[in-house]
């Protein structure tokens, strides 16, 4: 059965990314990369330590982004481990208009952001379980204003919200 989906309305297209909080990113780096084979990809000049990890080709469908330093400690002041170590994850979507509006109706606690560099539009906001979700837009594609600190709540990556 097909179901048709109108143009305007957000869509979820594919799984993006996970990103790891980590207190060691090289020691991080080197079991994705030397131990598992993945490869550390160009990066946008974030102001804190990280590094992006990608599978090899012909896949590269699988990223890891890793933060580290202030970025990676929680409320307490410490650096997650085990499954708390996942920051977010992150979605490709379409419809960023539209979820938009869908956010700011919805009451919920969301934040938007522009990657330095890069035309990737993201919306975050968290899921009942307190599982942040990524939200991520081609703004070359886009319709409409993209994210701006002037059209809504901004993301800061030492920030932690609910």
């Amino acid at each position: 059965m097909n179901i048709a989906v109108p143009t305007t309305a957000p869509t979820i297209q594919s799984l993006l990314h996970i990103s790891v909080k980590t207190s060691d990113v090289q020691a991080t780096v080197h079991f994705y990369c030397d131990l598992l084979g993945m490869l550390e990809v160009d990066r946008p000049a974030f102001d804190f330590p990280g590094a992006w990890l990608s599978s090899p080709p012909p896949a590269k469908s699988i990223l890891i982004h890793l933060y580290g330093g202030e970025t990676a400690k929680d409320e307490t002041g410490v650096v997650p481990t085990g499954s708390g170590a996942i920051d977010h994850v992150a979605i490709t979507a379409t419809g960023f208009q539209t979820m938009r509006k869908k956010l700011e109706a919805s009451g919920r606690n969301w934040r938007q952001n522009i990657p330095p560099g890069t035309e990737i539009w993201q919306l975050f906001v968290s899921d009942p379980n307190g599982i942040l979700v990524e939200l991520t837009y081609d703004g070359a594609i886009e319709e409409g204003p993209g994210p701006s600190p002037e059209n809504g709540p901004w993301y800061n990556a030492y920030e932690h919200f609910k």
